[in-house]
């Protein structure tokens, strides 16, 4: 399926423009950044890199698609006919998927002609708002966690297709697994899931919907134990399993006073290899609260899916060189409006770490990253081919990893799930 109408109407009537006018074909430098952090987070992950690039290569005008922006007036024939031989032939350079970003990170660097370049403005902050928003809450979720594994679970509480592109978000920012089947299937992410408590009230009796789950799933399956009862349920449950039952779920009450009874209580029945996993509309706030509570694992839904109160990054597209009117110099250009002006110039970045630790985010125009600095922008994609290391599962599992590098390198306090201020500052030089 093409990704080409997945955009905003005024990128084709610039192009449209771009085209009568002559500038369509001027080299020019787009970039995505955020201007700033959502209020009290410390950094962002930078997630939706190869979601972006097998877009790019999906991105193709049909006879379809150029007969309805006819039939709307969009475009004239002549752009019509440019369309039609859409490819985009620049380059795009990028942080890697799952590096952690700041305000002004440039994450993205698309090179091209004006017309190649700005169609892709709304289908690259689409991507990236939306994966960047939730791998940034679910950094917070895996810290807050503190090395106890999390299940992602919000497909009911969002759209179909963003479900599929939330778990791979979340699991790139150290999830361990999803709910999501579609997820598993295109992204290669663990999935996981037994039963809801309709299979309970299926059944007529708390007692028959156990035997059936473990009948058909093995006793290492985990049950759900708070239908009715969570006292009798957890009762039942290890008699039915001569106490090697693998978990059981709680998905209601005052957690930390009900994990606490339910552990002690398996314990007390012989069933101390049985592992806990609470769900109930979790976030980073909820999981730092449970702590100290005997809890092995968390599902969590509503609040990754959505960014836990952040559902888009903030990133925005901008236009920051362009060739001069000859086609010889870079000519550096920047938004000056209130609370919205961008830097200008194609740039570099790096970030500077001192004893392996990070201590600045450096965006430099018109230099080169230092010897004391990381650099943050790869090549993704050459003169129109995209590189394949970036795509797939592959490109999951290698975000996934990098994800795990990149946050060990922040000093300590950013893992702090309070309120702060970014944890390095961003030096333009």
């Amino acid at each position: 399926m093409t990704s080409a109408l997945l955009t905003d109407q005024y990128e084709l009537t610039m192009v449209d423009a771009a085209l009568k006018d002559g500038t369509a074909d001027r080299r020019c430098v787009f970039e995505v950044f955020a201007r700033r952090l959502p209020d009290g987070r410390r950094y962002g992950v930078a997630a939706g890199l190869g979601r972006f690039l097998t877009a790019l290569g999906d991105f193709r005008f049909g006879d379809e698609e150029i007969g309805f922006l006819r039939d709307r007036g969009v475009i004239d024939a002549g752009t019509a006919s440019w369309l039609a031989d859409y490819r985009f032939s620049g380059d795009v350079r990028a942080y890697r998927e799952g590096e952690v970003y700041f305000p002004n990170s440039p994450i993205l660097q698309i090179e091209g002609t004006f017309a190649e370049a700005v169609v892709l403005e709304t289908l690259a902050l689409s991507i990236f708002n939306a994966d960047s928003a939730i791998a940034s809450a679910a950094a917070r979720m895996v810290s807050a966690a503190d090395g106890r594994p999390l299940a992602e679970m919000g497909s009911r509480r969002t759209g179909e297709w963003n479900a599929v592109a939330a778990a791979r978000a979340a699991y790139i920012a150290g999830f361990g697994a999803t709910s999501n089947l579609e997820a598993g299937r295109t992204w290669g992410i663990p999935t996981m899931g037994t039963a809801a408590h309709a299979f309970t009230l299926l059944h007529d009796s708390e007692e028959q919907a156990f035997r059936s789950q473990l009948d058909a799933l093995g006793s290492g399956t985990t049950l759900l134990v708070d239908t009715y009862d969570i006292e009798a349920a957890v009762e039942t449950a290890v008699r039915l399993t001569d106490g090697k039952l693998g978990g059981v779920r709680i998905d209601s009450g005052d957690l930390p006073s009900v994990v606490a009874a339910v552990r002690a209580q398996l314990d007390r029945l012989g069933a101390t290899g049985t592992k806990i996993t609470v769900t109930n509309d979790l976030d980073e706030y909820t999981i730092a609260a449970l702590r100290a509570a005997p809890v092995d694992s968390y599902g969590v839904g509503t609040s990754v899916v959505s960014g836990s109160g952040h559902p888009a990054a903030g990133m925005v597209f901008k236009l920051v060189a362009h060739r001069d009117a000859d086609g010889g110099d870079w000519v550096p250009v920047a938004k000056k409006s209130a609370d919205k002006a961008s830097i200008g110039g194609r740039k570099e970045a790096g970030r500077r770490l001192r004893n392996g630790v990070a201590t600045a985010e450096i965006v430099l125009t018109g230099a080169q990253v230092g010897p004391d600095e990381r650099p943050l922008l790869v090549p993704v994609v050459t003169g129109g081919e995209v590189d394949p290391a970036f795509l797939g599962t592959h490109g999951v599992e290698a975000a996934r990893a990098h994800h795990t590098r990149a946050k060990a390198e922040l000093p300590a306090d950013a893992s702090r799930i309070g309120r702060g201020d970014p944890a390095i500052p961003t030096l333009v030089i």
